[in-house]
């Protein structure tokens, strides 16, 4: 579905055009890389730039990595906006078909990607506070988002659990990021099926289980 908001915005200039393309390229290597073991030089020969040139865009390797941290975060919520916010499914529905979705887009990179934002969590959220920052901020809005779609299949009866919202939401992207990281290990989507399967039909314990 075309976002008609975007149809009035103006294009991107140049330079516009070719540092978001060096923050997708980042987006795509940190995700399967991670930060410190990738180089400047392995970005540049990706994006087909002089080294020099970087710097035009960006301060520095940091800077750099702050933007295409916000860069995965707008891409994912606008994914999950796309899903969790479809009325014409019912919540629970909803939340089954983002973690299905999910799982298979692992499976998709031959669990070669797992999550951005899980795989810099781990590494960069002791290097630098505005890293720690940044890096929460973008998973406290997909708590957010759970939060509310667990809250609407509250109120419509779907589901009888008595544990708050925020709190299964945090346990969800706790569990469900841990699983990302075996299912890379392991090779096997198996691993976020379990979170998937325990955390829809035991934790939120859904009515339909009990007709």
């Amino acid at each position: 579905m075309t976002d008609s908001s975007l149809l009035t915005k103006e294009p991107m200039s140049k330079r516009e055009t070719k540092r978001q393309m060096l923050i997708d390229i980042g987006t795509v290597i940190f995700t399967q890389k991670g930060f410190s073991i990738t180089s400047l030089d392995e970005i540049v020969a990706t994006a087909e730039i002089p080294k020099g040139s970087f710097y035009y865009y960006f301060k520095g390797k940091e800077d750099f990595a702050i933007e295409v941290i916000k860069n995965y975060g707008q891409y994912f919520s606008r994914k999950l906006g796309r899903i969790l916010e479809d009325k014409n499914r019912g919540p629970l529905k909803r939340l089954e078909m983002f973690t299905n979705e999910a799982a298979n887009g692992v499976t998709r990179f031959d669990f070669k990607r797992g999550c951005l934002i899980g795989n810099l969590g781990q590494e960069m959220a002791s290097l630098e506070e505005e890293f720690r920052i940044t890096l929460l901020q973008v998973i406290s809005d997909w708590r957010i988002r759970i939060e509310v779609c667990i809250d609407e299949a509250k109120v419509l009866g779907e589901i009888e659990t008595k544990v708050s919202s925020e709190n299964l939401s945090k346990f969800f992207w706790s569990a469900w990021e841990g699983a990302v990281l075996c299912s890379k290990l392991e090779r096997s989507s198996q691993p976020l099926n379990i979170v998937s399967d325990l955390f829809i039909n035991e934790l939120l314990q859904p009515v339909r289980l009990k007709k």
